[in-house]
C-alpha cells in the first residue's frame, strides 16, 4: 500500500474534480481537479530536474495556491518539502540551504540573484522563480509537463518535511517529518475537530509554519473542503468571510482584532462552526470576551514543529478557558520533574510525549537527537506545564523561560495573568534578567492600552497591585512599559528578544 501522504489526501479529495478547494480574494477559484493536474505537472518538473526520492525541496515564497501545489508536487514526487520564511535574511538562508542541500531551491523573483548566489555555494543544482501572484519561471516550466503523475510510492517512515526550528537558542534545527507523522496528526484532528461535509475554512494563516500548511491545509485537504486562501489576516476581510465559513484557524492575536471590530459579533458568527486558537497562549480574557461576544468558544489547542499538534480542548464537553485540553488520541503526555520522575497533580514540570506524530528527529544531528528523546522515548518538548485533577493539561512557558530567582523557581505565567488582568493593561511578558545578588530578577514588561493612565498603570503601581498575591520572590523587581511586545511570524511573544534588549539597560 502507497503511505504517501498525498496518495491519503487524494484518496479523500471530491468525486467531482469541479468540487472548488481555495477561493481567492479576486474571486478566482482553484477547483480539486486543477490542483491534481496542476501538481502533476510540478511533480513531473522536480523529477525531471533529476531529483530523486528524499531529495529536498526548499521554497521560500509568499502563500498563493501555487505554493501549496509546489508542497503537493513534492509529496508525490517522493521529495522532502523544505518550507522557509520569507522573512528570513540572507544569513539564515546560506545556514538552511547548505544543511538541508536541497535539489531545487524556488524563490521569489526579487531574491533571484541572492538566490543563485547562495544556490552556487551551498551546491543547490537549480533555482526557481515563483512571484506572489503565482508566476514565474516554475510555472512556465512546469506547464509542458504531463498532469497525469503517479504518486511515487512511500512507506510512512520516509520523511515528507522537514522544518526548521525557530533557532532562540543555539543553531536552527531541522525538524523531520515523516509522511506517518503528518499523516498521523491529519487523521487524528479531522476526527476530534469532528469535520463535516459542508465545511469551509477560513484561511489566513502562512503557510510556511505547522499551523497553517499542515494543521489547516491537511484538515480541509482531508475533508475535500473549500478555503477562502487568503495571502493573509485582515479583520475587514474576515468580517466579509464570516458569514460564508464554517471553520476558522487563527492565532490569538487574530480574535483579538476581531474583538476590535465593532461589529463582530453573534450575527458575523451566525454560520461558524469552530474556532480554533493556536500557536501562542490565548489570554483568558480575550477566551471569556470572544465567548460574550459570540456565543461560540474558542478551542485552544497545544503542539509543536516536532511533531503538530499533542493536545486540544475537546469539540463536545467543556473548553477551559487558559487550558490546551487533553491529550489527543494516540498522543501520551506526561510531566516529569527534573530527575525524570512523574509529578504530582497540578505540580508544574516538563512536558514530555509520545506517540506516532513526534517527529523522526533533527536533520543531521543524531546526538541532539538522541538528547531529545527520553529513553523510553519521550520527546522533551522544553516546555513546562501540569495537568489538573479533571485532565485538562495547562502550559506554564518554556524551560527556557523559567526564571531562577534566588533559588526558587518562578513560571512567567503565574505573574502575567495578574498583570494582564488589571484594566488598562493590553498584555505582559515576565521575564529573568540577571541580578548581582539572587542570579535572576523577575521583570515585567508590559503593554497598556493607549490613553490608558493613572498610578496603578505605573512600575510601581503594577508592583504594588499584585504584591499581595503572589508569594514575595515571584514579585517583579522591576517593571517596563512598552508599546508593544516583540512577536515571530506566528505571534509568539520573543522572550529571549526582551531578555537581550533589557539586560543590556541600566538598572533603575
Amino acid at each position: 500500500m502507497n503511505q504517501n501522504l498525498y496518495s491519503l489526501l487524494a484518496t479523500h479529495f471530491p468525486k467531482n474534480p469541479a468540487t472548488p478547494c481555495m477561493i481567492l480574494p479576486d474571486g478566482r477559484v482553484w477547483t480539486y481537479g486543477d490542483v491534481e493536474r496542476a501538481s502533476g505537472r510540478m511533480a513531473e518538473l522536480i523529477v525531471a530536474l533529476g531529483l530523486q526520492p528524499g531529495d529536498r525541496v526548499a521554497a521560500q515564497v509568499e502563500k498563493t495556491p501555487e505554493a501549496l501545489v509546489l508542497y503537493l508536487a513534492t509529496l508525490r514526487a517522493g521529495m522532502v518539502f523544505l518550507p522557509l520564511n520569507p522573512a528570513y535574511q540572507r544569513h539564515e538562508l546560506e545556514y538552511f540551504l547548505k544543511d538541508a542541500r536541497p535539489g531545487l531551491f524556488v524563490c521569489r523573483p526579487q531574491a533571484r540573484l541572492v538566490a543563485d548566489e547562495m544556490a552556487a555555494l551551498a551546491g543547490v543544482p537549480h533555482a526557481l522563480e515563483l512571484d506572489d501572484n503565482g508566476r514565474g519561471s516554475l510555472i512556465d516550466a512546469a506547464a509542458p509537463q504531463p498532469d497525469d503523475f503517479v504518486t511515487v510510492t512511500r512507506s510512512k517512515a520516509d520523511l515528507a518535511a522537514i522544518l526548521y526550528t525557530s533557532g532562540t537558542t543555539g543553531r536552527s534545527k531541522g525538524a523531520m517529518l515523516s509522511h506517518g507523522n503528518l499523516a498521523h496528526n491529519a487523521q487524528t484532528l479531522h476526527a476530534y475537530w469532528h469535520f463535516q461535509p459542508g465545511d469551509v475554512l477560513l484561511h489566513m494563516l502562512p503557510i510556511f509554519h505547522v499551523h497553517g500548511l499542515f494543521v489547516a491545509c491537511h484538515c480541509a485537504l482531508l475533508n475535500g473542503s473549500a478555503m477562502f486562501f487568503e495571502p493573509k489576516f485582515d479583520a475587514a476581510r474576515a468580517m466579509k468571510l464570516l458569514p460564508e465559513s464554517t471553520v476558522m484557524m487563527g492565532v490569538p492575536t487574530f480574535y483579538v482584532r476581531l474583538l476590535h471590530e465593532a461589529s463582530f459579533g453573534r450575527e458575523a458568527c451566525r454560520n461558524m462552526r469552530l474556532f480554533v486558537s493556536g500557536s501562542a497562549p490565548l489570554l483568558k480574557e480575550t477566551f471569556d470576551e470572544f465567548k460574550s461576544r459570540t456565543g461560540h468558544t474558542l478551542l485552544e489547542r497545544y503542539g509543536m514543529t516536532e511533531g503538530g499538534m499533542f493536545t486540544s480542548n475537546p469539540y463536545e464537553g467543556e473548553r477551559r478557558g487558559g487550558t490546551v485540553g487533553f491529550p489527543l488520541p494516540g498522543t501520551t503526555l506526561r510531566i516529569v520533574g527534573a530527575g525524570g520522575t512523574a509529578v504530582k497533580t497540578g505540580v508544574v514540570g516538563n512536558i514530555q510525549v509520545k506517540g506516532e506524530n513526534v517527529f523522526v528527529g533533527y536533520w543531521g544531528m543524531p546526538e541532539k537527537t538522541r538528547e531529545e528523546f527520553t529513553g523510553d522515548g519521550f520527546f522533551k518538548t522544553g516546555d513546562m506545564g501540569s495537568i489538573d485533577t479533571d485532565g485538562y493539561v495547562t502550559i506554564s512557558g518554556r524551560s527556557k523561560d523559567l526564571v531562577i530567582t534566588g533559588g526558587l523557581n518562578v513560571y512567567p505565567k503565574e505573574s502575567e495573568e495578574l498583570i494582564d488582568a488589571m484594566p488598562g493593561v493590553v498584555e505582559s511578558a515576565v521575564i529573568g534578567l540577571p541580578h548581582r545578588d539572587f542570579g535572576e530578577a523577575v521583570t515585567a514588561v508590559v503593554v497598556r492600552q493607549k490613553n490608558a493612565a493613572g498610578a496603578a498603570l505605573t512600575e510601581s503601581g503594577i508592583i504594588a497591585a499584585i504584591k499581595d498575591r503572589l508569594a514575595n520572590f515571584k514579585v517583579p523587581k522591576w517593571v517596563y512599559l512598552v508599546e508593544e511586545l516583540p512577536r515571530n511570524a506566528m505571534g509568539k511573544v520573543q522572550k529571549n528578544t526582551l531578555r537581550e534588549e533589557y539586560s543590556a539597560l541600566p538598572r533603575r
